[in-house]
């Protein structure tokens, strides 16, 4: 896989995590619009399994150290991780951020 494609999944992501967290949630418990959460966390989560996979070929392709899939894996459940951690792991890898 392309580290420019991961790169890309990383953000858009980071993004989605972002917009369900920060919006559709405050929309559904503030304002009752479930509608938000249903459409959002289904991206999100499809996004999700993306990126990890993405990680996993990326790295196992690469000889990532496992420290890098550590970071990878927390950056993937924070919200918004990989935006700021993915330059992180690349830059110690020698890949181009």
């Amino acid at each position: 896989m392309n580290i420019k494609q991961f790169i890309l999944i990383g953000k858009i992501e980071g993004i989605s995590s972002l917009l369900l967290f920060f919006v559709a949630m405050p929309l559904k418990y503030m304002a009752g619009i479930s509608e938000a959460v249903s459409i959002v966390g289904m991206a999100h989560g499809v996004l999700f399994l993306g990126y990890v996979a993405s990680a996993l070929l990326n790295g196992f392709e690469r000889n990532w150290k496992l420290t890098s899939f550590l970071l990878l894996a927390l950056a993937s459940i924070l919200p918004g991780g990989p935006l700021y951690l993915d330059p992180v792991v690349l830059k110690r890898e020698g890949e181009m951020v």
